[in-house]
C-alpha cells in the first residue's frame, strides 16, 4: 500500500494535539448516547446503546419515539453537524464547532423538544472519574474539525478490519460498535461459558451493568484514542476472565505488548501508521491475541471458529 493511501486511511492522531477536542467530543457523544439509553429496551451486554459507523460519521441507529415514530441522531464528521431526523420527515441539526458542553447539551435538548422528543437523561458523564454535569460543563469547549475527521477516518478503516475479523467466528460475537462510555470501537467474541462476577468499580457506571456486560467469557478487541496512563491512541485486546499465562503470551506484531496498568495487550496506533501493510499488521494483532485467550482459556476452538468470510460465498454446512 502506498504511503499516500496509508496516510489517508490511517492519518496521524497525536494525542496531545487533539486531547481537548477528544475530551469535548467524548462528552457530546455521551449526551446522544444517553438519549438512546433512555428509550431503548435493555439488550444483553448493553448492545442497545452503542453507535455504529456510517459513511459520514457515527449513528445511534433508529430510536423508538412512541406512537409508531422513530428518530435517529447522526454525528457527521464531513459537514460537522449532529443531525436529528424523524421517521415523519422532520429534521433539526446542531453545529459541531467550538462550544461548551453545556451549550451543546442545551442545543440538543431544544432540538429534541421542537420535534416532540423531549428526553430527560442522567447528566452525569459515564466512565469518567471527575466528570462535570453536562448542563454545568463550561470547561470543555474545543472542536478541531481536522482531528475529528481524522478520528472518524481511523474508525472507518478499523471497522473494515474488525468486520472481516468478525466473520471468522461461528460462536456468539458482537456487532462492530462504538461505545460512547469508553469512546472505543470494539468487537467481542464469546466462548459460550459463564464468567465469574466482574469486580466492577468503573467510575459512574453501575456494577450491575458491568457484571451483566461480562456475564460470559469474552475475548474483546478494538481501537481507543488513549487516556490516563496511555497518552497515545492504541489498538487493544483483552480476555475476561484473563486466563493464567495470558499476560506473558507471545503475540504479533513485535510492537504489541501487555499493559500491566490496563490489563490488556496494546498495539500503539503509531505502529500501524508506519506499517507497509497496516491491515495485515492489525489482523495479526487481532488473531494472535484472540488465539492466546482461546488457547489458554481452553475454548472449544474447533466448534467456534471458521474461515474468514468471502463476498457472495455461503459457508459450507
Amino acid at each position: 500500500m502506498s504511503s499516500v493511501l496509508n496516510s489517508e486511511r490511517w492519518p496521524g492522531l497525536p494525542y496531545a494535539a487533539w486531547k481537548d477536542t477528544y475530551e469535548t467530543l467524548h462528552l457530546w457523544t455521551q449526551i446522544a448516547g444517553k438519549i438512546r439509553l433512555m428509550r431503548e429496551p435493555w439488550l444483553n451486554h448493553s448492545w442497545h446503546v452503542p453507535f455504529y459507523l456510517t459513511a459520514r460519521g457515527l449513528t445511534t441507529s433508529p430510536i423508538p419515539a412512541g406512537g409508531g415514530r422513530v428518530f435517529q441522531m447522526d454525528f457527521d464528521f464531513i459537514d460537522h453537524l449532529l443531525w436529528v431526523r424523524t421517521s415523519d420527515g422532520h429534521i433539526r441539526h446542531v453545529m459541531l464547532a467550538p462550544k461548551t458542553v453545556a451549550e451543546f447539551y442545551g442545543e440538543v435538548t431544544s432540538a429534541l423538544a421542537e420535534l416532540g422528543l423531549a428526553t430527560p437523561i442522567l447528566t452525569q458523564p459515564s466512565e469518567i472519574a471527575d466528570g462535570i454535569l453536562f448542563e454545568q460543563d463550561r470547561a470543555h469547549a474545543s472542536y478541531d474539525r481536522d482531528y475529528a475527521h481524522r478520528f472518524w477516518r481511523i474508525l472507518l478503516s478499523t471497522h473494515e478490519v474488525l468486520s472481516r475479523f468478525r466473520t471468522g467466528f461461528l460462536g456468539k460475537v458482537s456487532p462492530v460498535h462504538f461505545f460512547w462510555g469508553g469512546f472505543d470501537l470494539a468487537v467481542t467474541r464469546f466462548s459460550g461459558r459463564r464468567a465469574p462476577p466482574h469486580p466492577g468499580g468503573i467510575p459512574h457506571l453501575s456494577d450491575a451493568v458491568t457484571r451483566e456486560a461480562y456475564s460470559h467469557e469474552v475475548s474483546s478487541a478494538g481501537f481507543w484514542p488513549g487516556g490516563g496512563p496511555i497518552d497515545y491512541p492504541a489498538f487493544y485486546s483483552y480476555a475476561y476472565p484473563s486466563p493464567e499465562g495470558f499476560a506473558s503470551a507471545r503475540v504479533e506484531p513485535q510492537q504489541a505488548f501487555f499493559s500491566r496498568e490496563l490489563g490488556e495487550f496494546l498495539l500503539p496506533y503509531e505502529a500501524i501508521c508506519r506499517a507497509q501493510d497496516p491491515e495485515a499488521m492489525l489482523t495479526a494483532f487481532l488473531q494472535s491475541t484472540y488465539e492466546a485467550a482461546a488457547e489458554l482459556g481452553k475454548w472449544d476452538r474447533g466448534a467456534l471458529e471458521c474461515p474468514v468470510g468471502v463476498p457472495c460465498r455461503p459457508r459450507a454446512p
